[in-house]
């Protein structure tokens, strides 16, 4: 294997140390970066970890200082806006360095979910009736809406401004949790409005960039949450290690399924990232609800890349442990081509 000089950029709060002690690796904000950086060092290559915030010079400076082979990019923002890391991307085109993940053109289509549902109906991939509410536009619910629904940020991730009453089953409510994700300080966005979709969390891991491949599918194992609680992914259920250890939530390769799902569900995760025009890797999120019918409800470009995360824990299951897969995510990213995308 060829040993790289690499460029990691990250969010320079999530900067990992360089000697971690005395903290619990497992539950750190700079999980990912910390387990990307070492994982790299271990393999062998040169990695140059780099905090980014609001100036796209201190990039400049660093490729100029440190000629990278290729940029490992970790940014999900710049300059605190999550829509803004398809413009970091497009920077790096344009200083012709390599760089992992999604090229910019994917990034700017999936960062906006009202976009990705619209592409997607042309396309008659399943997915729930929606409805877009721009900061400053009254909340008038279309009659093909009916509840319940479920309002989420039109362009944050990471469950950012989903909790339990985010599902709505009446007009007042949905006009309150509207405003919250228009006036939080936390989201501060427009909302997507979807019919809520009862069932199982299944996600689906997607690599490369024509030729793909499509890792196992993956379940978020929501089953002994209180029994008046949706099953539904909310901030606490992805990130708080009491309430997923009180609760028993995990993630596991989908068990189950009825014969031919889980190739089906994999050909559809193919299908919207090639549909999307995605690259490098995604996690494709599907809701599978008791009458066996599939609705993509989200997707995922540059996913959450941590060790014993669903796209690691389900690369593992594919036969590539946590270093082949960062590899592979770094051939891929080598092998891009900006001028050959269209």
């Amino acid at each position: 294997m060829r040993k790289l000089r690499i460029l990691a950029l990250m969010h320079e709060d999530l900067l990992p140390p360089e000697n971690p002690t005395g903290v619990d690796l497992a539950t750190v904000e700079w999980k990912t970066e910390f387990d990307v950086v070492s994982t790299l060092r271990e393999m062998g290559h040169e990695v140059y970890p780099l905090g980014v915030r609001d100036e796209l010079a201190v990039i400049r400076e660093a490729i100029e200082k440190w000629k990278p082979h290729i940029a490992f990019n970790l940014l999900e923002e710049f300059d605190s806006v999550s829509m803004y890391d398809q413009n970091v991307v497009s920077y790096l085109e344009l200083l012709r360095v390599p760089y992992t993940g999604c090229n910019p053109r994917g990034l700017m289509l999936t960062r906006d979910k009202g976009w990705t549902k619209k592409i997607l109906s042309y396309h008659r991939i399943p997915s729930p009736e929606f409805a877009v509410f721009p900061v400053g536009r009254k909340v008038r619910r279309p009659k093909r809406l009916t509840f319940p629904l479920i309002v989420k940020s039109i362009s944050e991730e990471a469950s950012l401004g989903i909790s339990q009453a985010s599902i709505v089953e009446d007009d007042d409510k949905l006009q309150e949790r509207v405003d919250f994700i228009h006036r939080s300080s936390t989201v501060g966005t427009s909302a997507i409005v979807e019919r809520y979709i009862e069932g199982r969390e299944l996600y689906v891991g997607v690599l490369g960039i024509k030729r793909l491949q499509v890792l196992p599918v993956w379940e978020l194992v929501l089953d002994n949450l209180p029994e008046e609680a949706r099953r539904i992914a909310t901030a606490r259920v992805k990130w708080s290690p009491k309430y997923q250890k009180k609760y028993r939530i995990r993630s596991r390769e989908a068990k189950g399924l009825s014969n031919g799902m889980p190739e089906k569900i994999r050909r559809l995760a193919k299908r919207v990232y090639r549909i999307l025009g995605l690259s490098g890797y995604a996690r494709i999120d599907f809701r599978l609800d008791p009458n066996g019918k599939v609705y993509v409800l989200e997707v995922n470009p540059n996913a959450q890349l941590a060790y014993g995360e669903d796209l690691a824990d389900s690369a593992q299951q594919a036969g590539l442990p946590y270093d082949a897969l960062l590899q592979r995510i770094i051939n891929i990213g080598l092998l891009w081509r900006p001028d050959r995308a269209a």
